[in-house]
């Protein structure tokens, strides 16, 4: 079964990080084996002092949730050997519903791909000219049910010639090296055979006469058969190694990790019925036919701390959303069915996490609960975010009791800038940067929380030019950047583009693209609906 996938937002912050992970093992707990906690990103510095201090690891990193040819159910058909004999081949094409099976080399690789059309167009061809070219004589013994006669025999491999019947008319004449000479319980036409060389002689049901000696002929392959010369004789052409026959030139062949969209672009282009599908190692691991991609099977989703179509995984619209899980304002995503959807005002999506834990009666790890209390701690600013209530405070509370933690200590951990001058302004800016479209507007707020401002302020133009570079690359009408500090409790703005915008909505007088504001620390409840609120 593939797993559910459990994520935040692009450009994760702690909150986005931590509820994804603990949602994922509650699920799991209670019996949910299949729940992964996934990141869309790059984890940011405070996060990863969060997840040290704890001794946990990060989520696993996806780039998308586009439909891959791994999410389809495609066939699963023997992937034969090119050395094994039609026959072998033949059995297992008709005991599989995939139209066509993959020929492999020695290490796995693709070799071709061989249909029932295939045989029967080579089939044919022998019949109007039964000739074999270097057959391995372990092919002939395991079609034609077979052991070898005499110790000359076994010094020979291959055998080669036209296939020849002991039936009347024909005359020892007839009978040269490259030969392949069928006959019954025939003593004169076996010896004539012999004198002649030819390559190899097929006894069906019969015997070698007894006062023959058969081991001076070392250049003729001698075996026989419980099968007639009428079977035999069909049979002979499925000997063959299935590599003559099989279709080994321009194949088409997609991968697992290939995008369904790009795929049916292929197929379109193509003939074919059959695809071999390959894996990371280039290894066959089955086949796609145009059926499978009919109904495909998507990938399953859970969306925490956000429920905005930008801020989410890219492919979303071709996955199957079960759950939401936010404390954000409604945005623009939609489903296909009624789904799970748990939004309350609280102002940390790990305060809502944590509320599930204690409805299921489970207690989290000391390791989870205090990623969770520093989560809470992290999204409410240390509790003087306007989002902030009595609930975060008590649940972080009572999650720092369970890790055997001070909300105090954990507060140095998460409001800890470390030496950012090991960073680049661009790291810095896109640590926690989220897109917004606002009635026809298109813009986007980065935030670094810190308790030494100054330091970043310093790099007032190294963050200008980031922040350029992200509006002409993305074409945002405004770039924001919030530099909040928790002991001042409040956010200098840095910002480019609508100077208009951010001299109204924020009530300041602007000015080189920089401002200062008081009591501001939250971006979802203060910056965003003031400018919904000037463009509304």
């Amino acid at each position: 079964m593939e797993p559910i996938y459990v994520t935040g937002h692009r450009n994760p912050d702690t909150d986005s990080i931590v509820s994804a992970m603990a949602y994922a093992a509650l699920r799991n707990a209670i019996g949910d084996r299949e729940y992964v906690a996934a990141r869309l990103g790059h984890i940011s510095d405070e996060t990863r002092r969060i997840l040290d201090r704890f001794g946990m690891e990060p989520p696993v990193h996806i780039h998308t949730v586009r439909t891959q040819i791994r999410d389809l159910d495609y066939d699963t058909p023997p992937v034969m050997h090119q050395a094994v004999p039609i026959r072998s081949a033949w059995e297992a094409l008709q005991e599989q519903t995939a139209p066509a099976i993959p020929i492999s080399r020695e290490d796995g690789t693709l070799y071709g791909m061989l249909s029932p059309t295939d045989v029967a167009k080579h089939d044919m061809n022998f019949a109007s000219e039964p000739y074999l070219e270097n057959v391995p004589v372990f092919n002939l013994l395991s079609v034609l049910e077979g052991h070898l006669v005499g110790e000359g025999s076994n010094l020979i491999d291959t055998v080669t010639g036209e296939v020849v019947a002991a039936l009347p008319g024909v005359t020892t004449m007839e009978l040269k090296k490259e030969t392949i000479f069928l006959c019954g319980q025939q003593p004169e036409m076996v010896r004539a055979a012999l004198e002649a060389g030819v390559s190899c002689i097929i006894l069906c049901q019969a015997q070698l006469p007894e006062d023959l000696d058969v081991d001076r002929y070392e250049s003729t392959c001698i075996l026989n058969t419980p099968l007639d010369a009428c079977r035999v004789s069909h049979l002979l052409f499925q000997a063959m190694p299935v590599e003559r026959i099989c279709r080994s030139h321009d194949l088409e062949h997609v991968h697992l990790d290939d995008f369904l969209d790009d795929v049916r672009e292929i197929v379109l282009r193509s003939r074919y019925r059959s695809y071999p599908i390959l894996d990371e190692a280039d290894k066959v691991v089955g086949t796609l036919s145009r059926y499978h991609m009919i109904r495909p099977r998507r990938k399953r989703v859970v969306l925490v701390d956000h429920n905005e179509f930008a801020q989410s995984v890219p492919g979303l619209d071709q996955a199957e959303i079960l759950e939401i899980i936010d404390h954000h304002r409604l945005a623009d995503i939609q489903t296909g069915g009624p789904i799970h959807f748990r939004n309350e005002p609280v102002g940390s999506t790990a305060t809502i996490v944590a509320s599930m834990y204690q409805e299921r009666g489970l207690m989290p790890s000391k390791s989870l609960a205090g990623l969770m209390a520093a989560a809470i701690i992290s999204d409410t600013v240390l509790f003087k975010s306007p989002t902030a209530t009595d609930r975060d405070r008590r649940m972080a509370q009572r999650m720092a009791r369970i890790a055997g933690v001070t909300l105090e200590d954990l507060g140095q951990v998460v409001f800890s800038a470390g030496n950012v001058g090991d960073r680049s302004a661009e790291e810095l800016l896109l640590s926690d940067f989220k897109e917004f479209h606002i009635a026809g507007h298109y813009l986007a707020v980065g935030q670094i929380t810190c308790v030494d401002s100054h330091l970043l302020i310093s790099r007032r133009e190294e963050f200008l030019q980031a922040m350029a570079e992200q509006q002409k690359q993305h074409g945002y009408g405004l770039v924001i950047l919030m530099l909040t500090d928790v002991l001042l409790a409040g956010s200098h703005l840095l910002y480019l583009g609508d100077e208009e915008a951010v001299r109204h909505a924020f009530n300041v007088d602007p000015r080189n693209e920089e401002c200062f504001l008081p009591k501001i620390i939250s971006r979802k409840k203060q910056i965003v609906p003031m400018l919904s609120a000037l463009w509304g």
